[in-house]
């Protein structure tokens, strides 16, 4: 017998083609939660500009805003909520 006939019966191949599956399932999952956090960071976006724009100008001071300032305000707490999920993250 030589050590050509000495051949193992499995195959690296479908450990190759599992772990590809895999890759792959976990790509498109991860697309897919990144793509229903954008839908609901945008639902929420818009439910507090809502809320926002229906508060009266006293109200909007008690606060610390003012009527002009209700985009911006939300931009940059929407930048905060992203820093700070990016940090817990990690």
């Amino acid at each position: 017998m030589t050590i050509l006939n000495n051949t193992p019966s499995y195959s690296v191949a479908p450990t190759t083609v599992r772990g590809t599956l895999r890759f792959l399932l976990r790509s498109l999952a991860r697309l897919i939660n990144t793509w229903i956090a954008r839908v609901i960071a945008h639902r929420e976006y818009q439910a507090n500009l809502i809320i926002l724009r229906s508060l009266s100008d006293k109200e909007l001071r008690d606060i610390g805003l003012a009527r002009s300032e209700i985009g911006e305000g939300l931009a940059e707490a929407a930048k905060f909520r992203n820093q700070r999920q990016k940090s817990e993250q990690v």
